[in-house]
């Protein structure tokens, strides 16, 4: 099954869309003039809008041909920017200084809205869907307060889906998987507080600085010595502050730095790790130091059966051969999570194939690759058609 033509028809209008959003980045929760957009948009094709959600956030309510049937979907996308600054020099570069569209979900705002448009001219399909337009997702937990302020009680989903652009999948493929898909990220802060001094005289001090190089050292064994070979955690040291002259041992040394797991399991684990390094080793060394952890982003785990639909809907619109099954996880984090810890669902990757330099994600040079909009589009639309079918077609597959 192609792309759907009708789809294919407003391709100019939807990379317009998309650009307008990328010249006019919004980060978390300022996502005022995007989610103003989207929401008219919305309401011009006539599906139900209900706004302020999160604060920014927006969703649409569209009903089927038949109206209301009990069974519903959920379709997510996110809409902040990055706080960077963009480096490119084409037409609908970033209009605000330090904030880019880093990440693509300008393109992912845009491909929701297509589907959106597709769905409320046809309505082939029986039930609700619900257009989910999230703020927030990079770092906030915009996902988060969308779950804490009602979302699904006020929108019931019997499934929810996300759809993230991937750089390292060339255009017109897909990756799905069932399990943990994404990583839970935590962030954690140790302050060690030894005796400052002289550094010619090292011996009336307490060197909070080799205390905590040593515990550098001890937290690299947490995942290579706790951790299954099987199973996957990072953990990373990625400051360190101390110090303030040559001549000078400091009083206190802070290190800061990030915990991934792919499960909660080793998630907790890590965690317990650094607690029991933080409480037992400085006073080795006549030390101290406390343990800051910031508890973030729980690992994405796809639920089995919405992940073989999205799969096969994948398959149904570029063929099976290019819809990856057994891609590996990312040790990134989405806060999709949290949606996906209230009701079972999937989060696919699109391929995006980098933009014209090839970018990664978060790299100042990145650039949406607007040749996949109706591919996105498409899956969407399918996806609502098979999840939702129409009575009379369930009628004929029976």
């Amino acid at each position: 099954m192609p792309i759907l033509n009708r789809i294919a028809e407003f391709h100019d209008e939807m990379t317009a869309w998309r650009r307008d959003f990328h010249a006019h980045p919004e980060i978390a929760f300022e996502e005022h003039r995007t989610s103003a957009a989207v929401a008219a948009r919305l309401e011009e094709w006539g599906i139900e809008v209900h706004r302020g959600i999160a604060g920014t956030g927006v969703v649409g309510v569209l009903h089927g041909a038949g109206g209301p049937t009990g069974r519903s979907i959920g379709l997510r996308a996110d809409m902040d920017a990055l706080p960077m600054e963009e480096d490119n020099d084409f037409a609908h570069r970033s209009t605000v200084p330090g904030k880019m569209h880093g990440c693509g979900h300008d393109g992912h705002t845009t491909m929701l809205l297509g589907a959106a448009k597709y769905l409320a001219e046809t309505r082939r399909f029986d039930g609700t869907v619900h257009f989910i337009f999230q703020p927030a997702e990079e770092g906030a937990g915009g996902g988060k307060r969308m779950v804490e302020e009602g979302l699904f009680q006020r929108f019931p989903c019997d499934m929810v889906f996300g759809l993230h652009n991937w750089p390292e999948l060339e255009p017109g493929r897909m990756a799905v998987r069932s399990g943990p898909v994404m990583a839970g990220a935590d962030k954690f802060e140790i302050t060690v507080t030894g005796h400052g001094g002289h550094a010619a005289l090292p011996h009336h001090t307490v060197d909070p600085v080799v205390v905590a190089a040593q515990m550098v050292l001890a937290i690299q064994t947490l995942v290579s010595r706790n951790v299954s070979p099987t199973e996957a955690g990072v953990v990373s040291v990625t400051q360190i502050q101390a110090g303030s002259a040559f001549n000078v041992i400091p009083g206190e040394v802070v290190l800061r730095g990030t915990v991934r797991a792919l499960t909660n399991e080793v998630r907790t684990l890590l965690e317990s790790g650094l607690r029991r390094i933080v409480d037992t080793l400085p006073a080795a060394f006549g030390a101290e130091a406390s343990l800051n952890y910031i508890a973030g982003y729980p690992p994405t785990i796809n639920a089995d059966g919405p992940s073989e639909l999205s799969a096969a809907v994948a398959a149904a619109l570029l063929g099976s051969e290019r819809v990856l099954r057994d891609v590996g996880p990312s040790m990134g984090a989405e806060d999709f999570a949290f949606m996906l810890n209230e009701r079972p669902g999937s989060y696919a990757w699109i391929g995006q194939g980098g933009s014209a330099l090839g970018c990664m994600l978060h790299n100042a040079r990145y650039d949406f690759n607007d040749e996949i909009l109706p591919i996105g589009a498409s899956y969407w639309a399918l996806l609502v058609e098979t999840a939702l079918p129409r009575e009379d077609a369930r009628a004929a597959a029976e």
